[in-house]
């Protein structure tokens, strides 16, 4: 498996723990990168969906949505999620890194770092090869990655916490510098009726920087058009903590 098969008890708490993120600014923001690139798609693949957010927000804006997704917990969810607002979209159960469409699309987008939960090149080269196989020509393939900045000196050795009446969370990483792999250890405790229950996820995510990827890139048969600061069309400070990449599939 190219992807660590991780949340189980995680899925089902995704959405509180992800409350600060604006789905609707990150569907605002790829569909800026679709204007400036004049790309108007009409069929969209989500790898490493979760919980289907993105591929909902898409898919109230009239997108054809396809979401892949290693997690049956987290598909269970955007299934249910997208069957409440009457959105039909097409959630497969799939290694991002080794899926299989019946065909092509114009765009593949892969969010939320879900890129760094690949641990090993091999594994990145095989899915960029996929992407350039099933994107139509002149597709885009846009995917966001934590940084290196962000894995030295935000991850690093440091905890962090949540607390709610719902669920609570401790977050303690470990990063090794040498492997660049960040270890994240996860403890929930979530209300259950009148009592909390424990579980605990272990995460990995791996730190890659940008000559690795535009070499990955390169070498899938994609040319690489940008590289953006987080949610901004402005190319990345040092002290970036999240970059998008926006490639494109050649012409045939």
């Amino acid at each position: 498996m190219g992807v660590e098969p991780i949340y189980s008890n995680f899925a089902y708490i995704y959405d509180k723990l992800m409350y600060d993120i604006d789905y609707t600014k990150w569907a605002d923001y790829i569909e800026e990168i679709f204007k400036i690139n004049n790309h108007k798609p009409s069929l969209i693949l989500d790898l490493g969906c979760g919980t289907g957010n993105f591929c909902i927000e898409m898919a109230k804006r009239g997108y054809e949505m396809i979401g892949i997704d290693m997690s049956t917990d987290m598909l269970s969810c955007a299934k249910f999620k997208s069957e409440e607002q009457g959105l039909n979209i097409l959630y497969l159960n799939q290694d991002m890194t080794n899926f299989e469409l019946y065909g092509t699309v114009d765009t593949i987008v892969c969010l939320m770092d879900s890129l760094n939960y690949i641990l090993y090149k091999k594994d990145i080269k095989r899915m960029l090869k996929l992407v350039k196989n099933y994107l139509n020509p002149d597709g885009l393939f846009i995917f966001d990655i934590n940084t290196p900045y962000k894995f030295e000196n935000i991850f690093g050795e440091n905890v962090f916490y949540d607390i709610s009446d719902e669920a609570t969370y401790i977050w303690q990483n470990y990063y090794n510098k040498k492997s660049k792999v960040c270890e994240f250890e996860l403890t929930f405790f979530i209300k259950d009726s009148e009592c909390y229950k424990k579980h605990d996820e272990v995460h990995y995510e791996r730190s890659y920087d940008k000559n690795e990827l535009k070499d990955l890139i390169n070498d899938s048969g994609l040319k690489l058009l940008n590289i953006y600061d987080e949610l901004k069309l402005s190319y990345p400070s040092k002290k970036s903590q999240r970059n998008f990449y926006v490639c494109r599939a050649n012409k045939i």
